[in-house]
């Protein structure tokens, strides 16, 4: 009888130990990796905030990380470093920053981007933040 109960302690325990290995293992896999999109050797922002929800616990935010390829008054279209493509959806609200803040008439082909905002059903993302980051060149000029 005693034989019984202590096998049975040990497997428990043994399953648990593996259940609790598989989910940290399984979580591991779940973490985003930003710097797939705002990698090029800068640091990366990371939301560190409790209770937060969304991919990655950003809260809902998707960043985007690209060129503008397409422009339009509602909507801009990012290519990203794997040639995929997003539709990133602005309205008024949106801000839009170069250094200081500035309208969507400086969405231009050709510049680079970094967008916050919240992903859609379908896929595109509803624009809180643009970031225009001009490339900087050796000796401080920059170029877009």
């Amino acid at each position: 009888m005693k034989n019984n109960y202590l096998i049975t302690v040990i497997l428990v325990i043994v399953f648990a130990g593996a259940g609790f290995y598989g989910g940290m293992k399984y979580q591991q896999g779940q973490k985003g990796n930003l710097s797939g999109q705002f990698g090029n050797g800068q640091n990366v922002m990371r939301n560190n905030r409790t209770g937060a929800t969304g991919a990655n616990n950003l809260g809902g935010f998707r960043p985007v990380a690209g060129e503008i390829i397409s422009a339009d008054n509602k909507s801009i279209t990012v290519k990203l470093q794997d040639n995929s493509s997003k539709i990133i959806l602005i309205n008024d609200k949106t801000q839009i920053n170069k250094a200081e803040t500035v309208n969507k008439s400086e969405l231009k082909i050709g510049e680079k981007v970094s967008v916050f905002g919240s992903e859609n059903t379908d896929g595109s993302v509803t624009a809180q933040n643009v970031q225009l980051n001009p490339i900087q060149r050796v000796g401080g000029a920059t170029s877009k």
